[in-house]
């Protein structure tokens, strides 16, 4: 089902046909320096197989993807089916014009639909933008992962985590 929002976005579920617009979005993300720690965008297969199979959106303006969401399971452990990582990427075409916020939102509404109760992300402190999105819709910084992963040119990135807990999902 489409779904418009207050940007002008229509959101959808992405499929496989998707790829090839959402794998150009993820390459400019990879491009930033300041997304990823991804040097190459990966196959259709690779990237589906490590997101969860629900929870896949992509957000449209005016029949143009423009950007999408995902989740990953945090984990293969039962206790945690209701803990997911969030991946959202926005085209450059498409930046401060609010529809990260509104992707994201989308994504907090679908994954409280399905009883996912916390969703964790992480950013590169440089991604100011990111992260006020993710504090707009919810999520609070846990901390910072000091020297978390070193990158492509062997300098070191610390990585902000984020956590959103549901007030809906796992309450009770």
């Amino acid at each position: 089902m489409t779904r418009p929002a207050s940007v002008g976005v229509n959101f959808r579920p992405l499929v496989p046909s998707d790829w090839p617009e959402v794998a150009e979005i993820y390459r400019q993300g990879i491009e930033s320096g300041n997304a990823t720690f991804e040097t190459e965008v990966p196959t259709w297969d690779a990237w589906n197989a490590g997101r969860s199979p629900d929870c896949r959106i992509v957000a449209e303006m005016d029949g143009r993807t423009v950007g999408f969401a995902a989740l990953s399971p945090l984990s293969g452990r039962c206790v945690y089916d209701g803990v997911r990582e969030v991946t959202i990427y926005i085209a450059e075409s498409a930046r401060g014009q609010g529809v990260g916020s509104a992707l994201l939102r989308e994504l907090v509404a679908d994954t409280e639909a399905l009883g996912i109760w916390t969703l964790e992300a992480g950013i590169f402190p440089e991604n100011g933008a990111s992260i006020r999105i993710f504090e707009r819709c919810g999520f609070r910084i846990l901390g910072t992962h000091e020297r978390l992963g070193r990158f492509h040119d062997g300098r070191w990135r610390d990585v902000v985590l984020m956590e959103r807990r549901s007030r809906v999902a796992g309450v009770d």
